[in-house]
């Protein structure tokens, strides 16, 4: 790596810190009830406005990596910057705005955010890939690991900016505005600082998804790989966003949010111990194993109502379901079908941005003992995918050497 793009590399990762914490504050019970509060609306109604960072997406993704490409990686993350920034800040006008439109308002302000992860998403990945073009697994797993710290961090966070309005209300704003703030910042330093420029040109003309979609045959195969990115998107998701409201509500936790930093640990350990695994295990076992453990970890803590479970809880779902499985899935596809591997790998996104937004949209409905239910139908049918994948896999390897 070049030394003069190390405090590039630090900005991108720096994103992502940030990102940790958007993409997770929404999910905290304090945080909801006070929203939640603020607009008079049910707890659980906040967990739609999470749900509209999946839709927001949907609909970056057909055309940010394109972008990415032909803009160049400054832009893409400069896009996705600047759009965090309007999310983040965003939720604090919204507060404020109250009953008068505030929850419209931070649902519109959650798509932008969902928009923004897509740009990112495709302007950090690549950039990371080619600053640290020696190691570009370590270098995206470096992603993962940012984004774990600042959740781990996050409980302790939420202490310090929990502030009290003029008319008695709880609020966040602080934290809203500070990391809305810090993206602005971001921005600015990204536009600055160098990063390598790599000539997509030179590649020729690629394929566009939906051209490449008009001339690709899916297997049984292919499709269930498709499906595991929305099971396995589910199974973190809605625990990340409902598992708290099950604590106070069923397990009667008055504060549950010391969870999230047993979640960012499990997580965390995961990157370390799931990359050394990978050595002597194959990848497309995690695919079954993983979601075996999260089964088990939520019908014990749907059956035992207790902290301790909760605790425990979070810890293996933090491994098990975000500690890097919908990236092994990723990575299996790419193995499993060479001859449209960007293709399925777009698909497999789509589909956990589709499980983001319909699963959380339908959670919001719902109480948090019927979230639990779900969520455990829905990994039980990624285990049974994941099954299946593996009983395949000796055949999959064989038509995928075949196709090479």
């Amino acid at each position: 790596m070049n030394k003069k793009y190390i405090p590039s590399a630090l900005i991108l990762y720096l994103n992502y810190f940030i990102h940790g914490v958007g993409c997770s504050i929404l999910g905290q019970a304090v945080i909801k009830e006070a929203l939640a509060a603020s607009w008079g609306v049910e707890v659980m109604a906040i967990t739609a406005i999470s749900a509209a960072l999946g839709l927001g997406r949907l609909i970056a993704l057909p055309f940010a990596g394109p972008l990415s490409d032909k803009l160049g990686r400054r832009i893409s993350t400069a896009i996705g910057s600047g759009s965090y920034a309007i999310y983040l800040i965003g939720l604090a006008l919204a507060f404020n705005a109250g009953t008068n439109g505030g929850y419209q308002i931070a649902y519109i302000c959650a798509i932008v955010g969902g928009i923004a992860n897509s740009f990112l998403d495709t302007g950090i990945y690549p950039a990371v890939s080619e600053i640290i073009y020696k190691a570009p697994g370590v270098a995206t797993m470096g992603i993962k690991f940012f984004i774990s710290v600042s959740q781990m961090l996050l409980p302790f966070v939420l202490g310090v900016t929990v502030a009290t309005t003029a008319t008695g209300a709880t609020s966040y704003n602080t934290l809203f505005y500070a990391c809305g703030i810090a993206y602005l910042v971001l921005l600015v330093l990204v536009m600055i600082f160098p990063l390598p420029d790599t000539d997509q040109k030179a590649a020729g003309k690629k394929e566009g998804l939906i051209d490449s979609l008009k001339h690709t045959h899916f297997s049984v195969e292919s499709i269930a790989m498709i499906l595991i990115g929305f099971t396995c998107t589910g199974t973190f998701q809605l625990w990340l966003n409902c598992a708290q409201n099950f604590a106070k509500e069923n397990v009667g936790w008055a504060d549950p949010s010391i969870m999230q930093t047993y979640y960012s640990a499990g997580t965390m350990l995961a990157l370390v111990v799931t990359a050394l695994l990978t050595r002597k295990i194959k990848d497309v076992r995690f695919i079954l194993g993983y979601p075996v453990i999260c089964l088990v970890t939520m019908i014990a803590v749907l059956v035992g109502k207790s902290q301790t479970l909760m605790i425990a809880g979070a810890f293996l779902i933090g491994w098990a379901g975000a500690g890097g499985l919908l990236q092994i899935a990723t990575s299996v596809c790419n193995m499993l079908f060479p001859k449209i591997k960007g293709t399925v790998t777009a698909l497999v996104m789509i589909a956990s941005s589709l499980c983001n937004y319909t699963i959380l949209t339908a959670a919001s409905k719902m109480q948090p003992a019927q979230v639990m239910v779900m969520n455990i139908v829905l990994t039980a049918v990624g285990v049974l995918l994941g099954l299946f994948v593996n009983l395949r896999y000796t055949k999959m390897v064989e038509q995928a050497q075949a196709d090479n």
